[in-house]
């Protein structure tokens, strides 16, 4: 997908990829691999996708050891099957569906919703963030002497995916069972419950995210996508000493926007 990994198997004795190989592993071959398979339901590895989902939770360095055997037998890091794509994105539609339940929105303000948290929230920022880290690993991660290696943009937007799904099971279903009854109880045992879910998830963003980009041998210094967890704690103690309640804004802010 995007800029791939240069290197490779398929090289003839003098470093040189074949004219047809080369045409095979060029980004633009590889993201239509994907895309035109993004509509061949039979192909997809949906027992395998779900695999990965339970897998994030419990042992994600296990999903990036896979990653690791993509390359080896595919020549390319990012997934070439849109399974997980497809899981997650069912994952957000239900979920979407449940929280507008939970907030009493009409239908379609819960339409509104799904819209917002699909194109927005999980694309927008998704294509934003995969963007901006693989300009940052690209420019100042690699490794001097793996100056002809690059990391794919497809694999950053996995990374994404990856880290995605964990944050959107804490905070668009778990935190549903909690919301009416506990978080938005306007007390210290409500904002403490909701902000402490928040920890979780961002938490868990930010640590899948270390794994994914560590998985990768030609990179250096990864251990700087761990830093964010400082400000993230500080900011957790500030908002229970001021009595800020994340799930409350967020769920304002989505009355607002479907309005």
């Amino acid at each position: 997908m995007l800029p791939s990994t240069s290197v490779n198997s398929s090289m003839h004795g003098n470093g040189v990829l074949s004219s047809r190989d080369a045409a095979r592993h060029t980004a633009g071959a590889k993201r239509y691999k994907y895309l035109r398979r993004l509509f061949r339901f039979r192909q997809m590895d949906f027992e395998f996708a779900a695999w990965q989902m339970l897998y994030l939770f419990t042992s994600p360095q296990r999903v990036y050891r896979n990653f690791h055997y993509r390359k080896q037998t595919k020549d390319q890091w990012a997934r070439d099957d849109p399974a997980f794509l497809v899981l997650l994105s069912i994952w957000l539609c239900v979920s979407t569906i449940g929280f507008g339940f939970v907030l009493d929105m009409g239908f379609f303000e819960t339409i509104k919703l799904l819209l917002w948290v699909v194109f927005i929230d999980c694309v927008g920022v998704g294509l934003l963030i995969s963007t901006l880290m693989w300009f940052i690993a690209n420019k100042y991660l690699v490794k001097r002497q793996s100056r002809d290696y690059d990391v794919e943009w497809g694999y950053a937007f996995d990374v994404h995916l990856n880290a995605f799904y964990p944050l959107l099971v804490i905070l668009h279903f778990i935190q549903l069972f909690f919301i009416n009854h506990v978080i938005l109880t306007d007390t210290f045992i409500g904002y403490l419950v909701g902000n402490t879910l928040w920890l979780i998830a961002v938490g868990y963003y930010i640590y899948v995210t270390f794994l994914g980009y560590s998985a990768l041998p030609f990179l250096k210094n990864t251990v700087i996508l761990l830093y964010p967890f400082a400000p993230l704690i500080l900011l957790y103690g500030l908002s229970l000493a001021l009595g800020w309640n994340f799930t409350h804004t967020l769920c304002s802010f989505y009355k607002y926007r479907v309005k």
